[in-house]
């Protein structure tokens, strides 16, 4: 169900409980109730909107059952408050008109109210599920088409056949010259291939392994560079097997690797885990009148995929100078 037809929902709604509790016993019964049917009205359609916007989405919660009881006593009370307000103090003040008898038990008022006021409370939590369902399976549309951008970016900047193509080269050379270091980078690249035709089509995987590409990647980018030992790598790794998305801070490193300047210079990336807190931090500096580093597919598609996935759970700051380029990104994976 879309949001547009969720709003003719409620007219709809509306208009159909105008009629039946005040228009027809006006016209049809000529009833002389029709100021207390008004008022009933406003008082339900003040309730239902509370529940729907505050009370609903902060309280309710399927494997909490109190908290769902602690909702409509909320609610329930909002409507006795409002219908007390208006029928036994405002109408009599004004029109001498009241609902009760005066000296009606206030006790007796609340909980016959509790009766009136469940249907009003029943139908607006289930429209308040309409409306979470939409946002969920918006949200799960969303997640989908950004999961497949990440996948065609990997794709095509990640694992191209130029990447390829300079790893084995770099590989061969190794193994010409006899180097100790050859076998230890065909497993990395054998690391990365696997990563990226294997666990990528997974929603989730463990950090260890987003991890472990990171590093498959540095040790691989490492094999063209004359000062490989200027790329730091601090790791404090407490939970590894935590689950994360995939490419959710590879975009960061391999943005590194394409801006960075690394002709006397590298980077310093630490990761650590405290308390199932992900703290990723990058720190590079960029290439000569190197603009716009930031704005790449990846690091828009990885700040969109944050939202979705990790709301309210996660702090991303990046802060570019002419001659920098730090990020620092947090996600709280602790229930």
């Amino acid at each position: 169900m879309k949001a547009n037809k969720l709003i003719y929902l409620h007219i709809f709604f509306w208009g159909i409980y105008m009629i039946g509790s005040v228009l027809i016993p006006y016209f049809i019964f000529n009833t002389e109730r029709i100021i207390l049917n008004i008022t009933f009205f406003l008082t339900s359609f003040i309730c239902f909107y509370v529940n729907y916007f505050m009370v609903a989405p902060n309280f309710f919660d399927a494997s909490k059952w109190y908290k769902s009881v602690i909702a409509f006593l909320l609610s329930a009370s909002c409507f006795v408050f409002v219908r007390y307000s208006v029928e036994e103090i405002l109408l009599p003040a004004t029109i001498g008109l009241r609902n009760y008898k005066e000296g009606t038990n206030f006790g007796f008022y609340f909980f016959d109210n509790i009766f009136y006021s469940s249907t009003t409370i029943f139908i607006s939590t289930t429209f308040w599920f309409f409306k979470y369902f939409v946002e969920v399976e918006k949200e799960k549309s969303e997640l989908i088409e950004a999961k497949k951008t990440a996948e065609l970016q990997a794709l095509k900047t990640q694992i191209n056949p130029h990447f390829i193509f300079n790893s084995l080269n770099n590989i061969y050379s190794l193994v010409y010259q006899k180097s100790d270091k050859a076998l230890p980078a065909l497993e990395e690249l054998s690391q990365l291939l696997r990563y990226s035709t294997k666990d990528l089509e997974k929603d989730f995987i463990t950090l260890d392994k987003e991890i472990g590409y990171i590093e498959s990647l540095i040790a691989l980018e490492s094999l063209r560079l004359k000062n490989p030992e200027l790329l730091l790598v601090e790791k404090n790794i407490n939970f590894p097997k935590l689950n994360i998305s995939p490419m959710l801070i590879v975009p960061f490193v391999e943005n590194a690797f394409k801006h960075g300047d690394f002709r006397e210079k590298g980077f310093v990336v630490k990761m650590s885990d405290d308390n199932k807190v992900l703290h990723f931090n990058l720190h590079n500096f960029k290439k000569d009148k190197m603009k716009d580093s930031t704005s790449g597919i990846g690091i828009e598609n990885v700040k969109k995929r944050l939202e979705i996935l990790y709301p309210k759970k996660h702090e991303l700051n990046i802060r570019e100078t002419e001659s920098e380029f730090i990020v620092d990104l947090k996600i709280n994976f602790a229930e």
